[in-house]
């Protein structure tokens, strides 16, 4: 891009902030009509609730604000890039994105988007497709390479099935050519493919993975979600003994090298990744201090109770604080729960480590809990540096041009 184009696509932010829901829907709506196939990649649950655009919205908003300094973007090209790869975005998916964004963006702002604007941003979104691409190509490659590696969707069966409360089951998965699994790191995700009985297009989720590596098998445990097609298919629809389509693990939610203590927080099924991280955790046989914190409505849907306390008895440096927004007769403090209400700084601040901002904090839930998380650990005065989330849903920060 040349410093003219580059001026143009940072002059358009204040235009497309006042439009860009508007912009991100006409491009689904008209992509959509366009390429119905793309249909079986995109989740339309999120179309339908208008999160798709608001996370592409904001994704353009922070491309373009940062269009002549990538660098400030940071990790998040390969935290897209994972998304992407779990969903099996192709080269060939990025012009038909870039043709329907830039029709859109013609479409609403209208004689404010000048052939000289609109010229600059297909310079700008040819620049990140070439990114994009580039990066996924890689990944794509090292994926399959590696021993037990595949590429796409591969077929694996249900070995166990099991209800972990009233909301989650978790799933056990083993490859149906019982071929050894390449390593993962906990904290990662899976994505399946399936065809829900009466849906005309296949359907992609990703779950994360609640249990460490073991080269044989995989677990995942699903919320059922109100409404949800392929969460409440899995629940009622799948049954043990049953195939999946299952994509290689893929995500940057991972831990990292550190002596810090360790704080893992988690409100709902946001607990699955960070079980997952504290089993790895314990058995590299660590003896960094952790404490595992939990919001969860109550008893009836706290899922993995006698796990986490059999890790716990096992393993002093692990201290715990659950958190029940409702407490229920017979519900026992101590053992089922630990503090009473939602959570705050008030409420945990017993439970922090020592020098609580120096710790590493990890947390992952959905994006009210993720954010209420933030709060509180900008009243710690943790460092951004010591902060590590995923939120389910689609990302709210820079997720490329083709939404995760």
């Amino acid at each position: 891009m040349n410093a003219e184009q580059i001026r143009l696509v940072k002059a358009t932010v204040p235009a497309l902030r006042a439009q860009g829901e508007d912009i991100t829907r006409h491009f689904y709506a008209d992509m959509f009509r366009a390429h119905p196939e793309l249909l079986n990649i995109f989740n339309p649950a999120n179309q339908a609730t208008g999160r798709q655009a608001r996370s592409l919205a904001a994704s353009v908003l922070a491309y373009a604000e940062h269009i002549d300094a990538a660098g400030q973007l940071g990790g998040m090209v390969e935290r897209i890039a994972h998304k992407h790869v779990s969903l099996e975005v192709l080269p060939e998916h990025y012009p038909i994105v870039g043709e329907h964004l830039l029709g859109a963006i013609a479409a609403v702002l209208g004689d404010a988007a000048t052939p000289e604007i609109l010229d600059a941003w297909a310079a700008a979104y040819g620049q990140l497709a070439e990114l994009m691409i580039r990066v996924e190509g890689d990944m794509y490659a090292q994926g399959a390479a590696q021993p037990g590696g595949w590429r796409g969707f591969k077929p694996f069966r249900v070995a166990e099935k099991k209800a972990e409360s009233s909301e989650i089951t978790s799933f056990v998965l083993e490859p149906a050519d019982g071929q050894p699994l390449p390593p993962y790191r906990a904290g990662q995700y899976l994505a399946l493919r399936v065809k829900v009985p009466g849906s005309e297009h296949f359907q992609i989720r990703q779950y994360s993975l609640s249990a460490p590596w073991d080269g044989h098998r995989y677990r995942i445990s699903v919320k059922r979600e109100p409404g949800g097609l392929v969460s409440g298919h899995l629940h009622d629809g799948v049954q043990q003994g049953d195939e999946l389509a299952v994509h290689l693990p893929a995500g940057d939610f991972v831990l990292q090298d550190s002596p810090r203590p360790l704080v893992m927080l988690s409100g709902g099924v946001g607990i699955t990744p960070l079980l997952a991280m504290l089993r790895e955790l314990l058995a590299q046989d660590s003896t960094r201090p952790v404490t595992f914190v939990h919001a969860v409505r109550g008893r009836e849907v706290h899922a993995f109770h006698d796990e986490i306390a059999q890790l716990i008895a096992g393993n002093p440096q692990v201290k715990r604080a659950t958190f029940y927004e409702m407490v229920a007769d017979g519900d026992q403090q101590g053992v089922h729960f630990d503090r009473e209400g939602r959570l705050s700084l008030d409420a945990l601040q017993p439970s922090l480590p020592a020098g609580a901002q120096e710790a590493d904090y990890y947390f992952c839930g959905p994006a009210g809990f993720a954010c209420a998380v933030e709060q509180l650990l900008d009243e710690l005065g943790v460092p951004a540096a010591q902060r590590f989330t995923e939120t389910f849903g689609p990302s709210q920060s820079f997720a490329g041009v083709i939404p995760a």
